[in-house]
């Protein structure tokens, strides 16, 4: 069977280099750079063991999703493997595709607006979000090629800085760096590693989630690349074999360099460069915020349009949003992503502790909740993958069955976690009422809306259900 994907309308036009820099682009965010902080402070240098047990988690999930998306590269990734993996049960297949597609599309139209208001802090200015907003999705709409090349150049600011910082301080903590003996006593030295307990590495791991959550963008991509099977493999391989190091690696390093008690872990990184005497070190870093927010929207945009697209495809949204400019772009769908940001914009503004509260606090769990859904479905698609077309398989999960069913066990534990931390209760509470209006929404579709029949499925949806 071919690479290429059935044919959908989209324009096939992401190379092998845009493919990895968007799996890079997605993992390295703005939460890296600034909110660490947060987790470093409660949790002291134990802090690496948060961003190890999430990050841990997070590369089981990028291992599964890249072994479905080689054997099944499809529009809408994810959102297809969870109705395609209780296809047997349609009702119960329509339902976790249903929930799926939905939620992961909050998830990326409220980061959108999250990081519009991050670029309007960091620019000091309100507009500035507004036409930060607007600026990508004019680079989205005009076609498929220009997001993969501005996510590129975004994506290979925030990798070049990141490495650059992981060898400058790994000089430094070691005592290569002139002048400097080696040094890691701010590991242990103000309380120990672990200052706070057991506890706050647990609170740490939860908040940690949302930093990772990016990387599955890939495998949505993975439909308009040239060769999908082949490109999805070679990028979440990428991503599995730098994302604990860029992540885990850079933390170590700031605790080593920054107290975790000082005022300066608010803004760990720039403190870290100003400890190595590096000059400029906070225009710097803003500068590498601001390119990881413009990238986070550039992100934003085409996964919730894409996933929308795929939701018309199914009759889960109106089949107005499926609609394809000459250029193969869903534009409706990315205006639609683009509406929802800024409502979300003017909501920080206008009602910032309720409306906007809302949204900020319901994102992240939900985000846990597309995580456990892609881990289900992994399970029941490789058991058929095995038995009716091995070749398929690509690209394969380690320790099938053992490390899903490990993964799966780790963000229900997470999830579980965040009903005994104070500061994550309400978060669980407001994602619980977001799949709750979701259900609902389900609810009424399935009664009112159109309904599918199997003799109405595509071409595409029927090759795959005879898996």
């Amino acid at each position: 069977m071919s690479d290429a994907p059935p044919s959908t309308g989209l324009q096939h036009s992401l190379k092998q280099r845009h493919m990895t820099m968007i799996a890079f682009g997605g993992v390295i965010g703005a939460g890296l750079f600034v909110g660490s902080g947060v987790v470093i402070q409660a949790a002291g240098p134990a802090a690496v063991l948060s961003f190890l047990i999430t990050g841990t988690l997070v590369v089981l999930v990028m291992r599964m999703l890249g072994e479905m998306a080689a054997a099944l590269p499809a529009v809408g990734s994810f959102y297809e493997y969870a109705r395609l993996a209780w296809n047997d049960r349609p009702q119960l297949g329509e339902l976790a595709g249903f929930l799926c597609g939905w939620m992961y599309w909050y998830f990326w139209v409220i980061v959108v607006a999250l990081e519009a208001v991050a670029g309007a802090a960091l620019v000091q200015h309100w507009l500035i979000s507004l036409v930060l907003l607007l600026s990508l999705t004019i680079t989205n709409i005009v076609s498929v090629k220009s997001f993969g090349e501005f996510e590129f150049w975004f994506a290979a600011i925030k990798v070049v800085s990141i490495v650059l910082f992981l060898v400058l301080a790994s000089c430094f903590v070691l005592g290569l760096w002139p002048g400097v003996a080696h040094s890691v006593g701010n590991v242990t030295a103000y309380g120990g590693f672990a200052p706070n307990g057991l506890l706050p590495i647990a609170t740490g791991a939860v908040a940690a989630t949302g930093f990772y959550f990016g990387a599955e963008i890939v495998t949505i991509a993975a439909a308009e690349a040239a060769e999908p099977a082949k490109a999805v493999a070679r990028a979440t391989n990428s991503v599995i074999s730098r994302v604990l190091l860029f992540y885990v690696g850079s933390i170590l390093l700031v605790v080593c360099l920054v107290p975790w008690n000082s005022a300066g872990i608010t803004t760990p990184y720039v403190s870290a460069l100003k400890v190595m005497h590096i000059p400029y070190a906070a225009p710097i870093m803003n500068a590498v915020i601001l390119t990881a927010v413009l990238s986070a929207l550039n992100s934003g945009l085409y996964a919730s349009s894409r996933m929308l697209f795929a939701l018309t495809r199914r009759g889960d949204a109106p089949q107005g949003m499926a609609r394809l400019s000459r250029n193969g772009v869903p534009v409706r769908a990315i205006l639609l992503g683009t509406v929802f940001g800024y409502g979300a914009v003017i909501m920080s503004y206008v009602s910032p502790d309720t409306v906007f509260a809302f949204l900020v606090n319901s994102y992240g769990t939900v985000a846990i909740f597309v995580y456990v859904l892609i881990a289900l479905s992994q399970l029941k698609l490789r058991a058929r993958l095995e038995r009716e077309d091995p070749a398929r398989l690509r690209l394969r999960m380690w320790a099938y069955p053992y490390l899903t069913y490990l993964a799966i066990a780790g963000m229900l534990a997470i999830v579980l976690a965040m009903a005994f931390i104070p500061d994550q209760r309400v978060p669980l509470l407001f994602g619980v009422i977001s799949l709750g209006i979701l259900l609902l929404a389900y609810a009424v579709r399935a009664r009112f809306g159109r309904k599918l029949e199997l003799s109405s499925i595509s071409a595409e949806a029927h090759e795959f259900a005879q898996l």
